[in-house]
This record gives structure tokens, sequence and C-alpha cells, in this order.
């Protein structure tokens, strides 16, 4: 399936599903933990059935089509079908593919409750649930709309959770719908993941665009860059500033339709496109092997919205760099993060790019 050498997260988890368990995973992202539940999956799902067997719910339409590629290529020759149903996407469509048949459904829950209603959608015969980035799931809202689901599956269905960090509502959503779980962790509580070189550097707000792009000027240092800002209207009027300088930015936010968000992603994973400016919804789970550096133009609000931004480079082994802007009234929050992550992050001083 084109996997060599099992990841730590991997050899944990494979044996677990395919003995029935039900499965707690905390691992950060870029560990391999999606092949860790869509190689077993793809082994029990019977591929002449009609009705969906196991059921991939994810917090992002983004990762809803990632988590569908993969499962495809994962499953290439086993004659499964995947389907990715989310918002954004016309329900026609999606429907006429869930009426040709279809094994295995990734979904995000606002979605999949629509088709649920409509009637279009029976979960009634699900044989396994997997809720990935479980966190970021609830973190959205969609707590009600996950335990609904879970529900409405059967009660003897085997439940994969998985999650970057383990919060109070994660342990008490384990306790009620999982069933004596084995929990694995790889990685501390909400450390970052390894390979990550992270820096930060003292500019006060009016200079930050100034210091980007220095950063984005050093010579052979950035070769592909995901950039963060805390809202949509922050997102727009700093792709427009780099655009206006000639850099090749794209933005990406929930205000932008579907197609429009397909064809930026496009972009960048394909490495056409070196600098993404997004939000956190935005970009939470996304996977793009060759991001170099994440950085943080806004302050993270919390250490795990830290650990959840600069998951998004070091992928699958690489290393990688994250950047962090700091003024004068984000000290409290960095000290949060430095008690936290110890010596691993640094002050750096910018220095002037030399082209």
């Amino acid at each position: 399936m084109g996997y060599a050498e099992p990841t730590l997260i991997q050899s944990e988890v494979i044996p677990l599903v395919q003995s029935g368990r039900d499965v707690v995973g905390q691992a950060q992202t870029g560990t391999g933990k999606t092949a860790a539940y869509s190689i077993p999956l793809l082994e029990t799902v019977d591929k002449n059935a009609r009705d969906p067997q196991a059921l991939v719910l994810v917090p992002t339409r983004e990762l809803a089509v990632q988590v569908k590629v993969e499962l495809s290529k994962l499953g290439q020759h086993t004659g499964v079908k995947v389907v990715a149903i989310y918002g954004g996407q016309a329900m026609g469509r999606q429907l006429e593919s869930l009426q040709r048949g279809v094994q295995i459904i990734v979904a995000t829950p606002g979605r999949l409750m629509d088709h649920m209603q409509r009637g279009t959608l029976d979960i009634g015969r699900v044989k396994s649930v997997v809720l990935d980035e479980a966190d970021q799931m609830l973190d959205i809202g969609f707590a009600d709309d996950i335990e609904y689901i879970l529900r409405c599956t059967p009660l003897e269905r085997q439940t994969l959770l998985f999650s970057a960090t383990m919060p109070g509502p994660i342990h008490r959503l384990a306790r009620r719908y999982l069933k004596d779980p084995a929990w694995i962790q790889v990685g501390g509580d909400g450390e970052p993941v390894e390979g990550v070189t992270q820096r930060y550097y003292e500019v006060a707000d009016r200079d930050r665009p100034t210091a980007l792009e220095e950063l984005l000027r050093q010579p052979g240092v950035i070769t592909q860059a995901l950039v963060f800002r805390r809202t949509k209207v922050g997102v727009d009027m700093l792709v427009s500033h780099l655009q206006k300088r000639e850099h090749d930015v794209q933005a990406i936010h929930g205000d932008m339709t579907q197609a429009h968000r397909d064809r930026v992603m496009g972009r960048f994973r394909s490495g056409d496109l070196r600098v993404l400016v997004a939000t956190n919804v935005a970009a939470r789970g996304l996977d793009i092997p060759a991001v170099s550096h994440v950085i943080n133009y806004d302050m993270p609000g919390n250490l795990e919205e830290y650990v959840h931004r600069i998951g998004r480079t070091a992928r699958m082994g690489r290393h990688g760099t994250a950047i962090t802007f700091v003024s004068e009234w984000d000290f409290p929050a960095l000290d949060i993060i430095q008690a936290h992550i110890g010596d691993g992050l640094e002050r750096a001083i910018l220095e002037p790019a030399t082209n």
C-alpha cells in the first residue's frame, strides 16, 4: 500500500483495530495516523455491500478531501468505494455517489446530518466510526452533532477517536461512546511534532508586514509557507498587501466558495503556490508535505492552537520551521507556550534580506 515501514502510531494502532478494540489515539498531525486507521478499515469492509460500513468524521472540507484521497490510494486495488461528503459541494452530486453504493464515507458532521435528515443516507449498518481531529471538531462546535450521529449508529460498532490534544470534553466523549478503549499516546500531551525548529521574533504590530516580507526575501530559505492570521479580514488584508508587492500568495478562509478553495489548495499542494495565508479553521487538518515554514503572523490564542498550527510543517519525518511574531502584548501568551515547550522555542533576530 506504499508504506515500507510503519510509523510509531501505525505500529501501535493497526493491530488493535484489527483485533476489534476501540481506540483513543493521541498523536500530532503528520505522524501517519490516517493510514493507522485506514489500512485496517480497508481490510474489514465488504466491497460487495452497497450500504456504508465505515464512517470517518472530520472537522473541515479540506480534511475530508485529503482523507478520501488517502483512503482511495491505499485501497486502489481492493475495489472498496470511498465517498467524501461536505458542505460547499452540490447535494445532488453527493447523492448520486451514495446511490451507486459506497463502503466508506468521509464526512463533515454538518453535511452528514443534512443527508441523514433528508433521508438520503442511512448509517444504521455502520460497523466502524472514526473521529479524526476530534478536538478540532469540538472546538468548531460539532459536539451535539457528533453525539447525535454516534447514537444513530449500532451499539456494537467499533469506534476510533484521534486527537492531537486531550482536553476534558474529549475524555468525556470517549467515556460515553467508546467501549473499554485502548489509549495510545505518541509524544507528550500537546507536544509539537518532532522535527520542528521553533523561533520567535519580537515585532511590533505595525512592522509585521515588513518583517514577513524580509523572511520571504531570504534567498533559498522558505520554499513553501503557511501563514496564520486570526481573522478572515486580516487574511484578506495581508494577501492584498503581499500581492501588491508581487509575492506569490493566495488566501483561504471560510467565506470563499468551495470551488475557489479547491483551486487554491490544488496549487499549494502541487507546489505551484509559495505562500498561503489562512485562518485557523480553514487550515485545520491540511496535509501538505512540502510546507517548509509555518508563520504565526498573529499570536496563537492558546497552547493547543499553537501546537495545531505548527503541526502543519515537519510532516512524516521531514524537518520544518515554525516562526511566531510577538509584540509587547503577546508576552503573557508566549510565557504559557514557553512554559510547556521549554528551550524548544528560541528568540531570534530578524536579519535584513541580502537580495
